[in-house]
């Protein structure tokens, strides 16, 4: 799952405020002001958790949890890597 602080860090990555993480999500502002509020994990129906953690994906946050390697060792948020594109052959 996510943690608030987490999902803070994704959203701060994007450059995105809360509403437009809302329209992102197709959550509710006041949802996304809960989900953020939370205390460690972030609460929510699963159906919004899918929603958040969906359009983040999407959106090219990969999220680290406890047991994956990190440089600082913990739960955290990066960028994924883009795919490299081949070079198209030269004629």
């Amino acid at each position: 799952m996510i943690t608030a602080p987490q999902l803070r860090a994704a959203r701060a990555l994007l450059g995105l405020d809360q509403r437009q993480l809302a329209e992102l999500c197709g959550l509710s502002v006041p949802t996304i002001q809960r989900m953020e509020a939370s205390d460690g994990t972030v609460r929510g129906t699963v159906d919004s958790l899918m929603k958040l953690i969906e359009a983040l994906e999407r959106s090219g946050i990969e999220l680290i949890s406890e047991g994956q390697t990190s440089s600082s060792g913990g739960r955290g948020v990066r960028l994924k890597s883009s795919p490299t594109t081949p070079e198209p052959a030269l004629p």
